[in-house]
């Protein structure tokens, strides 16, 4: 039938400052994680790229990012680069799994 008993002044304060050690102890240890983070950035040589496509004849995003130990986002910049300039063509494929191959 009771609820919780109604503090006394000198325990609001206490646990009000209590309140406000963990909060600042929790973003101190956030703001220390967001600094540790570095930022990665991997790049596929396009000649490495070309080497590639022209022992196979042909090459996916996923096979190009196996082979050359990067993410697949990473590879699929690289390809279709290598396609805006002209040195690639889209050979097959469907739904953003696309076959690439060499242009003449």
């Amino acid at each position: 039938m009771g609820g919780s008993k109604k503090k006394s002044p000198a325990q609001m304060d206490k646990s009000q400052t209590d309140e406000k050690k963990e909060s600042k102890g929790k973003k101190d240890k956030k703001q220390e994680k967001t600094e540790k983070k570095a930022e990665i950035t991997v790049i596929v040589n396009e000649d490495q790229a070309l080497k590639l496509i022209k022992s196979n004849n042909y090459i996916t995003v996923q096979e190009l990012a196996k082979q050359t130990g990067v993410k697949i986002s990473a590879a699929n910049a690289c390809l279709v680069s290598l396609t805006k300039k002209g040195t690639l063509k889209r050979a097959g494929g469907f739904s953003g799994h696309w076959i690439y191959q060499l242009t003449a």
